[in-house]
């Protein structure tokens, strides 16, 4: 049997027994994106299918280091940290080629934790999606380091001097992929085998940068898509001795790396963004949705960059926007309008990194578009040239540092009214702890700036 084809209880216990399996695994995504899971045994499994199983919420109460969040209410030491239910989804089940037949299935936070989990929080804005008459179609695509290096490689060189698996400026290049051809093969075979299949696949201009392209979805599975591929090209990478990394920027020397959502809306089954007669081919719907995205882009930041580190790419020249801005093919403002043909016709949210949680910054990105049509916005003026060297309306401004945008976020009523309170009070105190663990930090830039002349 198919994985894929896998929806019922039934169905699964089928695969595991016609697999031979004692055991799975599970993994439930956290608001880092990290993914947190455990071998179960059929037994336990299958019992829990109906009824779930019991997760400790501290994945929810700790940061990507495992450290405890000191500001939070959902769950911390006031509460014992408990087991929070999880809900076993049966339909994303997948084989993972690295571990011979074992099979895998994504799970989320439920009942009370479901508030604060990522991946509930897209299907939310997607129920909202589907009431207002639609249905969003995304994919995204990531750009990342990869190095010659070993996760024992690193800390004993204290992330300093790190080798790329590849010198130069190369970008397309055929000579370093066949070179590389294991890598690469390993790479494309997984996600075909794991049902997230690349549509494009290359070197960038860096270092032992590549860019891949993942399939367009619907916006939930593009996001499970989406999310997976960050954990597992990382195993593959590892298998191999080699590292990826999808900070935002890991040197001051090389690029940012971006992590651009492509987004669509269709009604009926149809395209909701093309109109052939209208500005640069845009419906009236897609102009609203460009306005609701330009509009609360500020406030729903923290959301789309939510590590310390975000804030380094999204300097001017950096190849990443600083206000929330719009063009048409344009690769300098923050939303570039794609014009095509029906099937093509889309909005490239540009500001996403390669760190972003597809979950979070797909669901910020929706809400704001279909706020934008709710309240039948105009977009400000296209944007035409070099958008980094160009004065904007301050309403367009983005927040230049993590706590900043917590804050915005925290007090956007459109954010409120649409992921909840609890989510918005829970995300943000854990953006501002995030950027006071950095504050204790002291920084190579630092030591040599200060040291020894003030």
């Amino acid at each position: 049997m198919d994985p894929r084809q896998v929806k019922t209880a039934e169905q699964a216990k089928a695969i595991i027994e016609e697999r031979g399996l004692t055991h799975v695994k599970v993994g439930v995504f956290d608001n880092d994106c990290v993914l947190r899971g455990k071998y179960m045994s059929k037994d336990k499994f299958l019992s829990s299918i109906e009824d779930g199983f019991g997760f400790c919420d501290v994945v929810l109460g700790w940061d990507s280091n495992d450290e405890l969040y000191d500001n939070t209410t959902f769950t911390g030491w006031h509460t014992a940290y408990p087991d929070a239910p999880v809900r076993i989804l049966l339909d994303t089940c997948r084989s993972l080629p690295m571990e011979g037949d074992m099979l895998f299935f994504l799970c989320e936070f439920a009942d009370r934790a479901e508030v604060v989990g990522p991946r509930a929080m897209l299907r939310r804005v997607l129920k909202k999606c589907a009431d207002m008459g639609f249905t969003a179609f995304g994919a995204m695509e990531f750009e990342f380091f990869l190095f010659d290096e070993t996760p024992h490689s690193i800390r004993e060189k204290d992330y300093r001097n790190l080798k790329p698996i590849t010198p130069g400026n190369f970008g397309y290049s055929v000579l370093r992929s066949s070179v590389w051809g294991e890598f690469y093969a390993e790479l494309l075979d997984t996600c075909e085998k794991m049902d997230m299949p690349i549509e494009g696949l290359h070197t960038e201009t860096g270092p032992g940068v590549l860019e891949v392209a993942i399939g367009v979805d619907g916006v939930l599975a593009a996001a499970d898509k989406a999310a997976m591929f960050k954990t597992f090209a990382k195993v593959v990478a590892q298998r191999q001795d080699l590292m990826a990394t999808f900070m935002a920027k890991w040197s001051a020397d090389h690029a940012g790396q971006s992590g651009h959502i492509h987004l669509s809306l269709q009604k009926d089954g149809e395209t909701a963004f093309h109109d052939p007669a209208g500005p640069h081919r845009m419906s009236q719907t897609m102009q609203h949705f460009l306005a609701g995205c330009q509009t609360y882009l500020p406030e729903t930041l923290a959301m789309v960059a939510s590590t310390v580190n975000s804030y380094s790419r999204l300097v001017p020249g950096a190849w990443a926007p600083t206000s929330a801005t719009w063009g048409v093919e344009n690769r300098t403002t923050a939303l570039r309008v794609i014009p095509g043909s029906a099937k093509s016709q889309r909005i490239e949210y540009r500001i996403a990194a390669a760190d972003a949680n597809p979950y979070l910054a797909m669901a910020a990105a929706l809400a704001a578009g279909l706020a934008g049509i709710e309240q039948e916005l105009t977009p400000w003026p296209e944007v035409e040239g070099n958008a980094y060297t160009q004065s904007f309306d301050p309403a367009l401004s983005l927040p230049s540092t993590l706590t900043e945008a917590a804050m915005r976020l925290k007090n956007s009523e459109m954010a409120r009214s649409v992921f909840g309170a609890d989510f918005i009070d829970h995300f943000a105190a854990s953006r501002e702890w995030e950027e006071r663990q950095f504050r204790k930090a002291i920084t190579d830039w630092e030591l040599r700036r200060y040291f020894e002349i003030i």
